[in-house]
């Protein structure tokens, strides 16, 4: 329980697996800056994903002015507008990326799934500010759906914490 064994040919190891916070009272989002990238496609799905980011960053203290959607009309398109919203002024401190890329609607759903996970990849590194990938990759409707729920599983509260996290590292690494 909080430990994973790693076998490294002849030497094995222990390391502790981060365990999440559990207090509410981190206020790690507070003043920071947040760009949301929401693709169009599936509205009803990516406005779950947003509210789930929103709920998330306001929990940990982010106020709702320093939170900014900016949508884009499919889940291609989050890395180019992602690479200029991480350039903007004021400098955000993350972006989230939040889509949905379902198998049977498009023959180009591999290879669009990976230009996009490469893309806010490439993103991040040259950006050096968190870029968390919060879109759902299903083969089903359904898979989908249940990754955007409103109240459970969700992709968007999922990348936002990642965000959040990432941020709480470099508040680590500065000090």
């Amino acid at each position: 329980h909080g430990q994973d064994r790693v076998d490294a040919g002849d030497a094995t190891m222990h390391q502790r697996r981060p365990q999440p916070s559990r207090a509410i009272s981190d206020h790690t989002a507070r003043g920071k800056q947040f760009v949301l990238v929401a693709s169009q496609f599936h509205p009803e799905l990516a406005r779950d994903l947003v509210s789930g980011a929103t709920r998330v960053l306001r929990r940990y203290g982010a106020f709702a002015r320093n939170i900014q959607v900016v949508w884009v009309p499919g889940a291609f398109e989050l890395p180019v507008v992602a690479a200029r919203a991480a350039r903007s002024r004021p400098r955000p401190d993350a972006v989230i990326a939040l889509g949905v890329l379902i198998r049977g609607e498009t023959v180009q759903y591999d290879v669009i799934a990976h230009a996009v996970a490469q893309g806010l990849e490439q993103v991040a590194v040259s950006s050096k500010i968190p870029v968390t990938f919060g879109v759902i990759v299903a083969q089903t409707m359904r898979q989908a759906k249940a990754r955007a729920h409103r109240t459970g599983h969700n992709r968007g509260s999922e990348a936002a914490l990642a965000a959040v996290a990432v941020l709480r590292i470099f508040q680590r690494m500065a000090h």
